[in-house]
């Protein structure tokens, strides 16, 4: 893409405090797809945004991202050493996972306890299903290991670890080529004294290993969600500690003279050597970013409450942000047996931006199942050999085919002209796996792709509206990403949304979201007691040990002390309840607040908002302590575009016919520059609007206006 820009008149500017005479400084940011690699780079005394999207390389991502350096900083005109902020996000944990690629991995837990990890929760994720297939645990069982230890409930010693035990299986490690060891003996979130003398042990007698250990990764309630994510961060840390420093190294050697940051799960960034020891929070890394730019779109437009709509070459992601928030939560699934069914993968206890994530990207491929229906995903084609029309050796019909044979994509101007798409392919494709076996013509197979892919994603984001007590009439979609903008108008108008967004430059947008978040980390400790006014000073003690641990690791990530900030929450519940809501707690002291006026009725609230009613008669439990210690949010501001008066129709491009079914098949469409599209400029649809890296198509029925950053807003009209 040698002009993957935010367009000329759509520029964004860090809030300065640079010397005007100054080199120019940039930001980086970059997200590895499934499909596609991302960049964005900000100057930040001139304000320029550059962007640039490539193929994600698999078998080793760093040879994307050393493309995009290179092609950024020379569009930029600039040397690596300018760089002195580079921020990235990325799907390889989640992969590694997925396709069980991680280390050889042994589990060290207490004695009796070593089958919880296959046991987990007793529970069927499906009571119907004969032959349900639960997701096989990362650790065989002769490499779970026990260990004679026990701590009661409270986090008193019952009986004293053996160490003489790891010695004994010190020779089994060895002998099984074991590479990292994950550590969770029973109550270690209320003591961690006996994880860590074990740790210490393996550190100094097996170096080569690495060993994550309960009471640092997840140090929380809940036996088996506690072991899990343990495991899961065992299992990936050797990969991921390598990958990290290779790109740290191959950073360095283009001239970037910083450190690395990552984003992580719940919206924050973090030092690399954070990431490398607890790479399981880096999970939803790169989807967390597309949340946060459409938080950062939403303030600047005065929208509140969205719905962020994130689709690229792999998977769909959508996040409800209400009030300016996105949905959180530390719950969350991977490597799921059936992607759409809770409870079919392995929980991870992590602090992450809640997304409902399906597999429907531009790669979902598209099928004629057993019963003789059309199925588009979850399976991708990825980047290798990716759609047919990539010409690359893929020979099975996905969404992407089906867009080009619609006539919503250009073939000569993917990827801004870079890669030319193969119609022909495409074609051969839809009509060998589903026109002639459904006995269709070929549009009407590409535009039955269309239309599954579009239900499966409206569905999704019907359901998950709902289940956050929201409206989508009440909402506005934000829809980027390489795909996003060519499937929101369907999926707006089936919901009755008043309208979307199409941000400039959406193909990247995930991206440039990396460059506006603050270095933040979530802190967690258990503490399971009924909330009465004499345990709130116990509280206070808790909340102040968790700001300490904050300021520590904000202060490693170069935060100021007069720049921090820090929000409690808690999980409480009322007394004999199994499960807890999370409960802002914004008072300065526990103990100085008054139980009844205070701290109960801002549960009930939270409650009653949640399930409908609360049952104040009941006492309160808490159960978990949560601490977000956070740095500035970087400012960056769009700059108004300009409006010279001129004509829409000077950012024509030309016509082609596009398929709309509610005008009864192909319509001649007018096509748009984006690049030539100016503020205040407004026109009609049908139309498409073609930008470096994404398209946007705009149905009938509606109305764009063009707004003071070149944002595109869609309002539909509904009859």
């Amino acid at each position: 893409m040698t002009q993957g820009n935010l367009t000329p008149a759509a520029k964004a500017s860090e809030e300065p405090r640079v010397d005007p005479g100054a080199q120019s400084a940039y930001r980086f940011g970059f997200d590895i797809g499934g499909t596609f690699t991302d960049f964005v780079l900000i100057d930040r005394t001139t304000g320029a945004i550059t962007s640039y999207k490539t193929l994600t390389t698999p078998h080793n991502p760093s040879q994307a991202v050393v493309e995009g350096w290179k092609q950024l900083l020379a569009n930029a005109g600039a040397q690596g050493d300018a760089v002195e902020t580079a921020i990235h996000g990325t799907t390889l944990i989640t992969n590694a996972l997925i396709e069980r690629k991680g280390a050889k991995t042994a589990l060290m837990t207490t004695r009796g306890f070593r089958d919880v990890l296959e046991m987990a929760k007793e529970m069927r994720y499906d009571i119907y299903d004969l032959l349900m297939v639960l997701p096989e645990p990362l650790v065989a069982r002769p490499l779970r290991l026990e260990i004679t230890e026990r701590l009661n409930g409270k986090g008193e010693v019952v009986t004293p670890i053996q160490l003489e035990n790891l010695e004994a299986l010190q020779s089994k490690l060895l002998d099984e080529n074991v590479e990292a060891v994950a550590v969770c003996f029973l109550h270690s979130f209320t003591n961690p004294q006996h994880e860590q003398a074990a740790a210490a042990w393996l550190h100094e007698h097996l170096p080569q290993l690495t060993v994550s250990i309960s009471s640092e990764v997840a140090p929380e309630i809940r036996e088996y969600e506690r072991m899990s994510t343990t495991v899961c961060n065992a299992y990936v840390q050797p990969l991921t500690e390598r990958y990290l420093h290779r790109l740290q190294a191959d950073l360095s050697e283009l001239g970037f003279r910083h450190h690395l940051y990552l984003m992580l799960s719940s919206g924050g960034i973090t030092t690399l050597d954070t990431a490398a020891r607890f790479p399981v929070r880096l999970i939803e890394s790169g989807p967390a970013a597309g949340v946060l730019a459409s938080v950062f779109y939403g303030e600047k437009l005065g929208e509140e409450n969205l719905v962020s709509f994130d689709m690229g070459g792999t998977t769909a992601k959508m996040c409800v942000i209400k009030h300016g928030e996105p949905a959180m939560s530390d719950d969350f699934e991977v490597a799921r047996v059936h992607r759409f069914k809770r409870g079919s993968g392995l929980p991870v206890r992590v602090p992450t931006i809640e997304l409902i994530e399906i597999g429907a990207g531009g790669g979902s491929i598209a099928r004629v199942d057993e019963l003789g229906l059309l199925k588009v995903g979850p399976d991708s084609s990825g980047a290798d050999p990716g759609p047919a029309c990539y010409g690359q050796g893929g020979l099975l019909p996905t969404v992407t085919d089906a867009d080009l044979l619609l006539g919503y994509l250009n073939p000569d101007y993917f990827l801004g002209g870079r890669m030319r798409l193969d119609r022909a392919a495409a074609e051969q494709a839809v009509r060998t796996v589903l026109a002639e076996p459904l006995q269709m013509s070929v549009t009407e197979a590409a535009h039955g792709i269309y239309k599954v892919v579009n239900e499966n994603m409206i569905s999704a984001t019907r359901v998950h509206v709902a289940e956050r007590g929201g409206d989508p009439r009440q909402l506005k979609l934000i829809a980027f990403g390489g795909a996003g903008p060519v499937h929101a108008h369907q999926i707006a108008r089936a919901l009755k949304m008043p309208g979307y967004i199409c941000p400039t430059s959406a193909g990247v947008t995930s991206a440039l979201g990396f460059l506006t978040a603050p270095a933040a980390f979530e802190i967690a400790r258990t503490f399971i007691a009924p909330i009465t006014q004499d345990n709130l000073a116990d509280l206070d003690a808790i909340y102040a040990d968790l700001e300490a641990e904050g300021r520590m690791r904000l202060t490693e990530a170069g935060v100021p002390s007069d720049e921090m900030s820090f929000t409690r929450k808690a999980d409480v519940r009322h007394v004999g309840q199994g499960h807890t809501i999370v409960v802002p707690m914004p008072f300065a002291s526990l103990a100085n607040t008054d139980l009844d006026q205070d701290i109960r009725p801002l549960f009930y609230r939270h409650y009653a908002d949640i399930y409908g009613y609360a049952h104040k008669h009941l006492g309160l439990e808490i159960t978990t302590c949560r601490l977000t210690a956070s740095g500035p949010r970087p400012h960056i501001s769009l700059q108004n575009a300009k409006a010279s008066g001129a004509a829409v129709s000077t950012a024509i491009k030309g016509e082609r016919p596009v398929y709309f079914a509610e005008a009864g098949g192909f319509v001649d469409t007018p096509v748009y520059d984006r690049s030539l599209l100016e503020a205040e400029m407004s026109f009609p649809g049908p139309a498409i609007v073609e930008e470096v890296d994404s398209t946007a198509v705009i149905g009938p029925n509606a109305t764009v206006k063009v707004d003071a950053y070149t944002n595109l807003i869609v309002t539909l009209h509904h009859s």
